[in-house]
């Protein structure tokens, strides 16, 4: 008989990794109130379009990586791979234009059909942050701000570099598009297939291919400042001034792209040499057209998202919970009043460890397990006397303290 077994790519969190994902989690919310987000959570599944329409069907997320299934009423639904077009869906099918400008932070699983290996698996947890309805630059410096400031409260920005590009306007990405074309027909038998396939529907897409003979010939492809009409070079030009003035350091790059379909003008990565090939830690830009191609009403956005196991690789051991107190009752009729004193001790602010059963030496040897500060003992001489004998566990020294002085006694140790 098989012992059941997570499922490949999938795995729990206990323990330290999850004091780690928390310390993520709780990190970006703090930071992100501070801009003045929201947060918003979203259906772990969506229906396929949202994802389909969105994401390009080039992309390989839509043709290889997304976990679809027909639910028992014939829909085809998918478990989101990415949180974007959720964020977007919900602004759309909640009536949420009246109320422009928006600013959502989300956390949560997303889903991909891929390779596990060191930090990228299966079922994932992201964290992320959309601004909806700003058209100029600011949007994008704020949002790349806020993601700085928050891998700087974690303590890792000095280990990233923000890689930064631009993507330009629809007529810039257009004269680009055909340099690009005309660059890669040239090198067509060169090409792998993946690149092949991608040069008809979306050219820009090779340039983001792993593949190390399409690498070569990137080497010297078109850069798409050269297109750049005067639109989307001030706008650019906004954004790096932008991040100047917030004192935001950062790195172009020319070849950075994002492999979805809605992106425009600005694209960055936060990037690390720490964790191998999986070295995007933060990655966003712009999407001024993905809500009207959901068939909402135009709607300029611009984000980012993170993955909380790679920033959780990243980060320095958070502290676990506070060292408890361990109440330790001796007989049957100081079981009652050792509940009764932990839970008031609960209620003051304490963190508190009751014993469930065995005798002294056993609960002993619990609160040595535990790590307790403090343990606060009750036997028949002490419920006689209305007190307790509180040890240290540091130092072994002993007191019976009065019970209705008890909590003032061990605010000591709180």
């Amino acid at each position: 008989m098989s012992t059941l077994q997570p499922v490949r790519g999938t795995h729990d969190l206990l323990g330290e990794e999850c004091l780690r994902h928390r310390k993520v989690i709780d990190t970006v919310r703090q930071i992100s109130g501070r801009y003045g987000f929201d947060e918003i959570a979203t259906p772990v599944f969506e229906k396929t379009d949202v994802f389909s329409r969105t994401l390009g069907d080039t992309s390989d997320i839509v043709t290889k990586e997304m976990y679809t299934f027909e639910d028992k009423g014939g829909d085809s639904l998918t478990l989101r791979p990415e949180n974007t077009a959720g964020v977007a869906r919900a602004f759309i099918s909640g009536g949420l234009a009246q109320n422009l400008p928006l600013k959502f932070i989300y956390q949560g699983p997303m889903f991909r059909y891929e390779r596990p290996q060191k930090g990228r698996l299966r079922q994932f947890h992201q964290v992320g942050a959309e601004i909806l309805g700003v058209e100029g630059p600011l949007a994008d410096v704020e949002v790349i701000s806020l993601g700085a400031h928050f891998l700087d409260a974690l303590g890792v920005l000095g280990s990233t570099t923000l890689e930064l590009n631009s993507l330009g306007d629809g007529e810039s990405r257009k004269a680009y598009r055909e340099k690009l074309v005309a660059y890669f027909e040239g090198h067509l038998g060169d090409l792998s297939k993946d690149s092949r396939d991608r040069l008809a529907r979306n050219p820009l897409r090779i340039l983001d291919s792993k593949d190390e003979g399409d690498r070569k010939i990137i080497e010297n492809a078109p850069v798409i400042a050269d297109s750049f009409n005067d639109v989307s070079k001030a706008f650019f030009d906004q954004v790096l001034s932008g991040l100047d003035t917030a004192g935001v350091a950062y790195t172009l790059n020319p070849r950075l792209v994002r492999g979805l379909d809605y992106y425009c003008h600005t694209a960055f990565e936060f990037t690390t040499t720490e964790l191998g090939s999986q070295g995007a830690l933060v990655a966003g830009g712009r999407y001024d057209g993905l809500i009207k191609q959901m068939g909402g009403p135009q709607t300029p956005g611009t984000g980012w998202a993170a993955g909380i196991e790679r920033l959780a690789m990243m980060i320095e051991s958070p502290e676990g919970r506070a060292r408890p107190l361990a109440v330790i009752p001796i007989g049957d009729v100081a079981e009652i009043k050792a509940l009764e004193i932990t839970q008031q001790l609960r209620h003051a602010g304490f963190t508190v460890d009751l014993g469930y059963s065995g005798n002294m030496k056993k609960r002993m040897k619990r609160a040595n397990n535990v790590q307790a500060i403090a343990a606060v003992i009750l036997g028949e001489d002490e419920l006689q006397n209305k007190a307790a004998t509180v040890r240290d566990m540091e130092t072994g020294d002993q007191l019976e303290v009065p019970l209705a002085s008890l909590e003032d006694h061990l605010t000591r140790y709180r």
